[in-house]
């Protein structure tokens, strides 16, 4: 079939591209072949320890910044066979013994915020003004205390403003402890956006109390008001959890809220281990049954779930003096099949079986 050129010309008759040498499709020539020849001579480039060619210089590509955020391993038990309805995610006896361990300190912190609690939260509880206790339970749970030998609420107490006069506390350099919720470049937002929104409220104990029939219900509609800027699960659940158990406001939850749980919550990753599943509505029913057959609050559970997933030695203890409760830790190794006694009667039954197959 005849071919035109740019010309307008059939090809062969032009007397400009006739004298072009005809290349076929995907044929390499000058420049672009003497480069080609002489990399295949070079042979393949070579890789330098940080995968990148020489000559290239640093690799521009982004080294992910996660600010504060430490990744830890998370503690896990030999697997030993061990099985249980109420914790289906568990497979080691060891797992089991840590989590009622850990319910055990909870719940003694729990009773500890009612009767004797500790250092400034104690001064809390003492205050005549709701509005300021409030305030300083915020920045309690906003900065958490830190778990260093000494007044795990001394920077809490040094930094906070009072209330009434509205000044927002500097928070720089203050230091923080392992849950908190402060992020340098939002602080401002944060603190600005819960004073206002209580402010249009009336105040924090009118926003935070809200008409409902029972305290879990009201603990559930505070929890909604508290959705602010930097401000996670983490932080809305203990600065409520601080208030209820202080006689601040009539509320107490009834589960873990772990709908509103970012995707790093410590609480819903160690929730999903144990219980062996990842939706929320049955990461609620199963957390529900734990604390109902354990006799345990269900506010004792977020802080114990946090706890059984860390290193053994690294318990956070949110500023509490408390000490493991050892009648619930019983309890819950007994609800849980790993009290001394059981495995002692299963260690029998074992023992049981074995001389029966010897005698037959």
């Amino acid at each position: 079939m005849p071919t035109f050129c740019r010309h307008g010309r059939l090809e062969e008759n032009c007397p400009i591209c006739s004298r072009k040498p005809r290349v076929k499709p995907g044929t390499v020539t000058g420049q672009a072949a003497a480069r080609l020849a002489k990399n295949r001579a070079a042979g393949p480039p070579k890789r330098t320890s940080s995968g990148s060619s020489p000559g290239s210089g640093p690799s521009k590509r982004r080294t992910p910044r996660h600010g504060d955020l430490k990744v830890r391993r998370m503690q896990r038990s030999v697997e030993d066979g061990y099985e249980h309805e109420l914790v289906p995610g568990i497979k080691a006896s060891g797992d089991a013994r840590r989590l009622a361990a850990e319910l055990a300190f909870t719940t003694a912190r729990l009773a500890e915020l009612r009767e004797d609690p500790p250092g400034l939260l104690g001064e809390v509880a003492a205050m005549q003004d709701a509005e300021e206790a409030l305030w300083t339970l915020f920045l309690v749970a906003y900065l958490s205390p830190v778990e260093e030998p000494g007044d795990p609420f001394a920077a809490i107490a040094g930094a906070r403003t009072p209330w009434a006069g509205g000044e927002l506390p500097v928070l720089d350099g203050v230091p923080t402890g392992p849950r908190t919720a402060y992020d340098a470049r939002r602080a401002g937002d944060t603190l600005a956006a819960y004073r206002a929104r209580a402010e249009r409220a009336g105040g924090q104990v009118a926003m935070l109390s809200a008409e409902a029939a029972t305290p879990s219900r009201r603990f559930d509609r505070a929890f909604e008001q508290l959705a602010l800027p930097r401000f996670p699960r983490v932080a809305r659940y203990e600065f409520l959890l601080l208030a209820g158990g202080l006689g601040l406001l009539d509320i107490e939850p009834s589960s873990l809220l772990l709908a509103a749980a970012e995707p790093m919550d410590p609480a819903l990753l160690a929730a999903k281990r144990i219980f062996g599943i990842g939706d929320a509505i049955n990461l609620q029913r199963r957390a529900g049954a734990l604390v109902t057959a354990a006799e345990v609050a269900p506010a004792a559970l977020d802080l114990a779930l946090v706890n059984w997933g860390r290193p053994e030695g690294e318990r956070i203890t949110a500023g509490s003096a408390a000490e493991e409760d050892a009648d619930v830790r019983g309890r819950v190794e007994r609800v849980l099949g790993v009290a001394e006694e059981d495995e002692a009667e299963a260690e029998a039954e074992a023992d049981d079986g074995r001389s029966a197959d010897v005698d037959d």
